[in-house]
């Protein structure tokens, strides 16, 4: 199973869930050893398949730091962060949470998109 290692300690993941927001953006950094690479993409692909079969569940793509470094970006899109609550305290996902390696940890936090004239929509 995976640490959770807010990205912002003063508002971790379980308090930004509990907020009425649509739509939301899942970014998750994760971190973990080189040797558990094998392990980990399992694991993700097998929660990413779980994730797209749930209701608001738009897209993901998952992002590999460049050169050596061990560290993944995840970022998914969701219709609303009632759906993505919803699918993240589900018994089945929070099962599969067990077949991340050890060495993993995951940096989880919800974002929505921002106006900027000129410059993107949100």
């Amino acid at each position: 199973m995976p640490l959770i290692r807010p990205m912002d300690p003063a508002f971790p993941i379980d308090r930004q869930i509990t907020l009425e927001a649509s739509p939301v953006i899942l970014i998750n950094v994760f971190t973990l050893d080189q040797a558990d690479e094998p392990t980990f993409l399992q694991a993700w692909q097998d929660d990413a398949s779980f994730m797209k079969q749930q209701p608001g569940f738009i897209s993901t793509q998952l992002h590999r730091a460049i050169g050596e470094s061990p560290t993944y970006l995840n970022y998914a899109v969701w219709e609303s962060n009632a759906h993505f609550r919803a699918a993240f305290v589900h018994p089945e996902f929070r099962a599969k949470l067990s077949h991340y390696p050890s060495s993993a940890v995951a940096s989880p936090h919800l974002f929505q998109k921002v106006a900027v004239p000129g410059i993107c929509v949100a």
